[in-house]
């Protein structure tokens, strides 16, 4: 997927402080904007390709986790809580060679 847009960012962006807290202060914004680039990055190391966090699924239900685990404090424990769903992440977003462009030997 290409870049989320400014609109598509701003919807996440209402989505993630929804379920965090609900307010929307200039200060919870930020922090919560930086929790959303965090998990963002981060989630797109883990799965080694880019990653769609708008479309419902699980790049965004991991960004959701990711964000509420950033916002009480307890990141640490993301990581391996989520491990599973982290390894799948990764297998999924792997490429898949179509078996006619696969050589045979």
């Amino acid at each position: 997927m290409a870049e989320p847009t400014k609109e598509q960012l701003e919807e996440l962006l209402r989505d993630v402080m929804e379920e965090l807290s609900g307010n929307d202060d200039e200060a919870t914004k930020k922090r919560i904007n930086g929790y959303i680039k965090s998990a963002m990055e981060r989630l797109q190391v883990v799965a080694g390709a880019p990653l769609d966090f708008i479309a419902p699924g699980l790049p965004r239900d991991l960004l959701m986790a990711r964000c509420r685990y950033a916002n009480a404090q307890a990141l640490e424990m993301f990581e391996k809580n989520f491990l599973s769903e982290l390894v799948s992440l990764n297998f999924l977003s792997q490429v898949v060679v179509p078996v006619e462009n696969q050589s045979t030997y």
